[in-house]
């Protein structure tokens, strides 16, 4: 560590840094949401991580990490050096960055305290501290390395590809949330995650301070998270001979090509097209665009920098001719979600038949850390390679079949796709809902994926529905979000359901 940056000794021998008493350590209490019976949640569990106090545009901000305060129902932090435990209020939950924004409603947390700044981007090999409570001991930590390499990295948390400092400084659990601090004693970012494997050895990752600086703007022109922005499109490299000249790419032109765009870049966007340039920078046919002096980085990086709902000009290439067009940027929305940003999972139940929606989170829970290759295949095509066809569309799943009178038969179906409800195909959860209460036909007929079909006579699957709340002690029969929309269920079985429908059972 270099001179400077190592403590000072005062005459009492306590060791004395001034960032040190700027660093909190942050006690959760989590309660997981348990994504198999989505109506409740898991036994609750603790966890420590670190934290940190610093100024960003004249107010002063406590920080930590978004996984820190996951699903939360406690929060307290803990100054260095006091014995006291402040309870912590979260105002700002930053799943994609991995940043959380907390604050501490006592006057008596903040006295004293010199908050951190924001230093710039470190340059490779500079020296950096990071700061925290890592497992292994009760006091602060401060552990030296140097800044490995920038680039372009996929934050676990929130499954998004941001700018990341690698560092060869351990990253160690209770380390998450911990100021990195450069020889001039500023913060240059966050701890958040490390690289675990047998042939890895101290290889930690840092949030920089450009990530955390678009967060608290964000924060500041919403009072909220609105996330970071999208192009909403598929596109792959032009680093081929052949596909360049079937493009019609001059020597020299560079791009590489997009395919099937969605959202707001489909109104200007065609399939086909090659991007060329992003707000003026040209972009290389393996993606990158010039970054520092030296350096490269994935063109992702220039979208990261904007937010949701600001436009860039881009040139393409489109059947050999060049245009420029101006694109909004717009908030990603992918099939199946890599977050439910710390809800409760949705859900609806009709007879024995839990539906949801597919996320992440929720194939984790299913089948292990290992869920991308463990999954059903079509779930996983759905995940990696498929896009949506508009903004509102699900990948609704039968979870699982609760036994019931009704459901005989049926109870070895579990987490297939459903496709269509009666003939019509169902765009999300809420959808379904709407068409299976809305139902006035003797027979309701889920198609699922795999040609798998349930059949249920819907007068028996009206009552069964009552029963199955009341012998699998299930509080609410579809989630808060669908009944805050009014939906109104499980309504009184009627006897005025028509005798005759076009949906018949085979």
């Amino acid at each position: 560590m270099p001179e400077h940056m190592m403590p000072a000794v005062q005459d009492d021998g306590q060791v004395l840094t001034p960032f040190m008493d700027a660093v909190v350590k942050v006690y959760c209490v989590h309660t997981q949401p348990d994504y198999s019976l989505p109506w409740q949640r898991k036994r609750q569990m603790t966890s420590t991580s670190s934290g940190f106090i610093a100024t960003f545009n004249g107010a002063t901000c406590l920080l930590t990490n978004a996984h820190s305060v996951d699903h939360h129902t406690q929060v307290k932090v803990k100054r260095r050096g006091d014995d006291r435990k402040f309870v912590a209020r979260v105002l700002s939950l930053g799943v994609d960055c991995d940043v959380a924004l907390l604050t501490v409603e006592e006057d008596e947390f903040w006295e004293g305290v010199t908050p951190l700044t924001f230093g710039p981007l470190p340059r490779l090999q500079d020296a950096v501290a990071v700061v925290g409570y890592p497992i292994g001991g009760d006091t602060i930590s401060v552990t030296a390395g140097v800044v490995s390499r920038i680039e372009v990295t996929d934050y676990t948390h929130g499954s998004t590809d941001l700018l990341a400092i690698q560092i060869d400084a351990a990253i160690n659990g209770g380390n998450s949330g911990g100021p990195v601090i450069n020889a001039k004693g500023e913060c240059c970012g966050i701890a958040f995650q490390a690289l675990t494997g047998n042939d890895v050895e101290n290889v930690g990752y840092v949030i920089p301070t450009p990530v955390v600086n678009h967060f608290l703007n964000d924060y500041d022109r919403t009072k909220g998270f609105t996330g970071f922005p999208a192009l909403g499109m598929v596109w792959q490299r032009m680093e081929s001979e052949a596909l360049r000249r079937a493009y019609h790419m001059a020597k020299g032109q560079k791009g590489k090509g997009s395919l099937n765009p969605t959202s707001d870049a489909a109104n200007v966007l065609q399939p086909d097209d090659v991007l060329l340039s992003f707000d003026g920078l040209e972009i290389a046919c393996d993606g990158t665009v010039p970054f520092r002096t030296g350096e490269r980085i994935s063109f992702s990086y220039l979208i990261s920098n904007k937010y949701v709902g600001d436009e860039c000009q881009m040139t393409v290439l489109r059947k050999g001719e060049v245009h420029t067009v101006n694109v909004k940027l717009s908030k990603p929305h992918q099939l199946i979600p890599p977050h439910i940003n710390n809800r409760d999972p949705a859900y609806f139940i009709v007879a024995g038949l839990v539906f949801t929606p597919v996320s992440e989170p929720y194939l984790q829970s299913e089948y292990g850390a290992g869920y991308s290759t463990e999954a059903p295949v079509r779930l996983l095509d759905r995940l990696f390679h498929t896009l949506p066809k508009n903004g509102d569309e699900e990948v609704v799943v039968l979870s699982q079949v609760l036994a019931c009178s009704a459901t005989l038969g049926y109870e070895d179906v579990y987490n297939v796709q459903l496709l269509k409800f009666n003939g019509e195909p169902v765009r999300n959860l809420r959808h379904l809902a709407e068409l299976v209460v809305g139902c006035t036909q003797p027979f309701m007929r889920f198609d699922l994926d795999y040609n798998e079909l349930v059949i249920l006579e819907t007068q028996a699957a009206l009552r069964a529905t009552a029963d199955v709340q009341t012998s699998h002690s299930v509080p609410h029969l579809c989630s808060a979000d669908l009944r805050k929309s009014g939906l109104a269920w499980p309504p009184t079985a009627s006897a005025d359901i028509a005798a005759e429908s076009s949906v018949q059972p085979k």
